[in-house]
């Protein structure tokens, strides 16, 4: 991917630093000289501005940011075309990612509402019909350094529901992809229930839950793979180890069918336990071990899978 260097400007909008960059686009901290503003500015790479297909997604992004209506997700003000490159234009959350915080460094009750924000920042695209598939901590913007509120942004993997349930080009990253996912399957809001249980294990230890290292031990796993459980000793005393584990271990279920039923029901769990609350009916679920062998035949054949790695 090619970063703007020379070019410092897009119009009115000044390009003052690079706040992140992946496969496709770079966002840049900017300002808008008429409006007397920070912004944030995400353009289009320059090896994809021949492709109709990408410019066409990268465009359907900024459509969608801009339709739905709350302050948990990123806002977009404007759109154009420089030399040739799709950009858009949107609200600067000056508080980072939450990849900043992914250190292990958090307090566990932190990092437990920290997750339970993203959870419901996600369940608001679940309100209007659209699945993210692509949960992880640098997809989640932090509003303000005094302000706790997680925004969600970053929806180029993006898909409405109602399109979502067929098979589909696989798009995301597979550390937090589910495995109905990896394996280009219809996928639906529980998805990204998994991809969430994913980052607050991940705020929590700083280390993922399953060694992904390759496909195929995604799509291996079986309904006895647990995310290693916390030690207690590394726990406030008001969060209980148990509990917590029981919320993970369903939060990141194998079984779309056995984890929790949205992202607001997992806010809800994390929320619970980090307020000091135990095990309800059900978070302490360990089903029997059940291999995909099937699915690990269907993901040889490999049709259609296209893995994205940032």
């Amino acid at each position: 991917m090619t970063i703007m260097t020379r070019v410092r400007s897009i119009g009115r909008y000044r390009l003052d630093s690079v706040r992140g960059s992946g496969a496709f686009a770079t966002v840049w901290q900017g300002f808008d000289t008429e409006l007397d503003i920070p912004v944030a500015v995400k353009v289009l790479a320059d090896n994809w501005t021949h492709h109709a297909d990408v410019r066409e997604r990268f465009l359907a992004e900024a459509r969608l940011l801009r339709r739905v209506e709350s302050d948990r997700v990123v806002r977009v003000h404007d759109t154009g075309v420089h030399d040739g490159r799709p950009f858009f234009v949107m609200d600067l959350a000056e508080g980072g990612t939450l990849e900043a915080r992914a250190g292990g460094s958090l307090d566990a009750v932190e990092a437990l509402r920290l997750a339970a924000e993203a959870a419901r920042s996600v369940a608001v695209l679940h309100d209007v019909g659209v699945v993210h598939r692509d949960v992880k901590p640098s997809n989640f913007l932090l509003r303000g350094r005094g302000d706790g509120r997680v925004i969600v942004a970053d929806l180029g993997s993006a898909k409405r529901l109602a399109e979502a349930s067929g098979i589909t080009v696989t798009t995301g990253t597979p550390s937090f992809m589910a495995p109905e996912q990896a394996l280009g399957r219809g996928v639906d809001a529980r998805c990204d229930v998994y991809a969430l249980g994913v980052l607050a294990y991940v705020l929590l230890t700083g280390s993922l839950p399953f060694d992904v290292r390759d496909p195929y031990s995604l799509v291996t796993r079986t309904e006895s793979d647990r995310p290693p459980r916390l030690a207690p000793e590394h726990l406030p005393r008001r969060v209980d180890a148990d509990t917590l584990d029981g919320v993970l271990a369903k939060a990141t279920a194998l079984d779309p069918a056995r984890r929790f039923g949205s992202a607001t029901d997992l806010a809800d769990a994390l929320e619970h336990v980090a307020d000091g609350g135990r095990a309800r009916h059900g978070e302490r679920h360990v089903s029997p071990a059940i291999v995909w062998s099937a699915a690990c035949g269907l993901f040889g054949l490999g049709a259609g899978v296209v893995w994205r790695i940032l």
